[in-house]
């Protein structure tokens, strides 16, 4: 059973986190909030995603898991008006999600929980660096990295004590440096990863409207993305495995 109002952009920014990397999840619902963690297909990216009851207007929720068809919500949400109220409906038993926002309602059959991927286990890595920054800082990064090319490089430089991102194409070169002045803060450990752009560019859209990013780094390790959504009572963490490289 779940009841529940939210106002239409937090929900917008919580299924466009999960829709940055998967299509389909298990929603664990009970009366703490939501929350649900998944991988990619090609099992190089994880979300993991919570939102306490406390970002709902109102909740009311009995322990259940939901089969979310994640790219159906998301082209349903897409239609939502900035200011509706979006209320959310699951009676006892149901497969159906209600979902009612503005003049519309929609009926939404969930999957079959059994034919989604277990929620995957958290891997044990150490990723001495941090550093934090502006969303905004982050997307705009990788946007102009995907200009040149398709894999960018983060890392820290302890010595220079700054943070840096790097992209190298066959003829064309960037490097943006951050200083600790030019950041929000910043554990100089040293660190450089390169990744997948493919991956960044979805997920940099997302990130890019959070006021603060947090990262973790190692050296060929994979990058943690964590940050907030609806002022710090729902949080969203991407951990990206790397792309080693070629001797």
């Amino acid at each position: 059973m779940l009841k529940a109002t939210i106002d239409t952009e937090t929900f917008r920014e919580a299924i466009d986190a999960v829709a940055a990397l998967v299509t389909e999840c298990r929603l664990h619902v009970d009366g703490n909030g939501m929350r649900t963690r998944a991988v990619d297909t090609a099992n190089v990216a994880m979300v993991s995603l919570e939102l306490d009851k406390d970002a709902f207007a109102t909740y009311e929720s009995t322990p259940e898991d939901l089969g979310l068809d994640v790219a159906k919500m998301k082209n349903i949400i897409g239609m939502m008006g900035k200011d509706d109220t979006l209320s959310l409906n699951l009676a006892e038993g149901s497969h159906k999600l209600e979902l009612s926002f503005g003049s519309y309602q929609y009926s939404v059959t969930l999957l079959d929980v059994n034919t989604i991927r277990k929620d995957p286990s958290l891997p044990n890595v150490e990723l001495p660096g941090k550093v934090e920054l502006a969303g905004s800082a982050l997307s705009s990064a990788i946007k102009t990295a995907d200009v040149i090319s398709d894999k960018i490089a983060l890392g820290i430089d302890p010595k220079a004590d700054l943070f840096f991102m790097a992209a190298e194409g066959d003829t064309d070169h960037i490097k943006l440096e951050l200083s600790r002045s030019q950041l929000i803060s910043l554990d100089a450990a040293d660190a450089r990863s390169l990744f997948s752009l493919d991956y960044l560019k979805d997920m940099g859209k997302v990130m890019g409207r959070a006021g603060k990013i947090t990262l973790a780094l190692g050296i060929d390790h994979p990058v943690k993305f964590t940050f907030d959504l609806a002022e710090g009572k729902g949080r969203v963490e991407y951990l990206l495995a790397p792309r080693i490289e070629a001797d």
